[in-house]
């Protein structure tokens, strides 16, 4: 790490570490209560929680917006484990979920990323959003995939650093803090999140990223956690009812603009570059779950519609729970709605007929399938390999 990049700023500084073989760090100092922000920062402010009420009031207004959590949710991790490297696509994690046989290795890291979630939303019901939850969430994330042997749920006791592969700790593009001044750092970040807050919640939920990633306190999985935390900050400062705005598809889509603007902050203090850049995510990203809420609540409307003046059997029931997962099973849905495998596959053909599923076999083992073309497609802009049962 070149510390002639780094200046000395509200933010930290880049210094030698001590002892026989020292080498250059990055210090954080304590994350800053109060800023001043820029006027264009201002402005992209008032637009994020303009975006980001929008998106409140669409989820207070969803009759049922679980069905709409988990989906979205998988989205997120899709794009979050993106960044890390993996290669899953949102029909590979759906395609998992209903063939309930073991998943590929990118998918599984997917699926880690979707249970840490879960479990963190569990857990927020009784414990803080402290180190202790964060550490939990961590040893999910990394359960038997890669990094599984780097310490998961431990806060990390030796150095890190990043760059490519291949690189030493003297040429990593950057070198978290030594591992002594962990303990510091986290109680510091644990400080402000339950602090009354000086900055509005957007701003807070920045810095708190920011210094997560900087402080870099375990030996992997620093970046998906670090996202996780965006929303899960936006639920405990009461900015959403429930979990529909992700970030990591974003942040995917320009990925070095990203860590450029991480890095900003590290370098020059740019602390500003840095919240234009995630304040515009915020926007983006809770303008594109409004409208797909939209999309998929009028769906679910139509298919209602359509279930009710066809049908009378546990179809509509069907309707719901393909919205959760749209890619089906007859197990899968004899388990979820708890009823015999003959009424399963009577409730499927009869979604098909209506144009709902479409038969997809040829699956894990020949295993087959139906698939809501319609809902994948209004979750995700990856081509499906199932066109809609209308031809469309």
């Amino acid at each position: 790490m070149n510390p002639d990049r780094y200046a000395d700023t509200v933010f930290g500084a880049a210094r030698r570490v001590p002892g026989r073989h020292g080498y250059i760090a990055y210090f954080p100092q304590p994350v800053p209560r109060e800023l001043v922000l820029t006027g264009q920062a201002i402005l992209l402010l008032a637009d994020a929680e303009a975006a980001l009420g929008r998106l409140a009031g669409a989820g207070r207004l969803l009759p049922e917006p679980h069905l709409l959590v988990q989906p979205y949710l998988r989205r997120e991790a899709v794009a979050s484990t993106r960044i890390e490297g993996t290669q899953a696509s949102l029909f590979d994690v759906f395609d998992a979920e209903a063939s309930e046989q073991p998943p590929g290795a990118d998918v599984e890291e997917v699926v880690n990323y979707v249970m840490a979630m879960e479990r963190g939303l569990e857990r927020l019901k009784t414990l803080p959003l402290s180190t202790r939850l964060i550490r939990e969430m961590h040893a999910v994330i990394l359960a038997g995939v890669r990094g599984r042997e780097r310490q998961p749920g431990t806060i990390r006791t030796t150095q890190n650093w990043v760059g490519p592969p291949g690189a030493t700790i003297e040429s990593a593009t950057f070198v978290p803090p030594p591992p002594d001044q962990m303990g510091a750092l986290l109680d510091d970040l644990e400080r402000l999140i339950h602090e009354e807050p000086r900055l509005p919640p957007l701003v807070q939920a920045a810095l708190v990223h920011y210094q997560f990633e900087t402080i870099h306190p375990f030996l992997d999985g620093n970046g998906r956690l670090g996202r996780l935390l965006i929303v899960f900050l936006l639920l405990v400062r009461n900015r959403l009812p429930e979990p529909l705005l992700y970030l990591s598809p974003y942040f995917e889509a320009r990925r070095e603009q990203y860590y450029d603007a991480l890095q900003g902050v590290r370098e020059r203090g740019d602390f500003d570059g840095w919240l234009r850049f995630f304040l515009d995510g915020v926007t983006n990203q809770a303008a594109d779950a409004v409208a797909r809420a939209e999309q998929l609540t009028d769906l679910q409307d139509q298919y209602r519609r359509t279930v009710r003046i066809h049908t009378r059997s546990i179809a509509n029931q069907l309707v719901d729970l393909a919205f959760a997962q749209p890619i089906l099973t007859a197990r899968v849905v004899e388990s979820r709605l708890g009823v015999t495998r003959p009424a399963a596959l009577s409730a499927l053909r009869q979604l098909e007929q209506l144009g709902i599923l479409r038969e997809a076999p040829g699956g894990v083992r020949g295993l087959l399938r139906w698939v809501a073309p319609e809902i994948i497609r209004a979750l995700t802009d990856e081509p499906s390999p199932y066109p809609s049962a209308h031809g469309t």
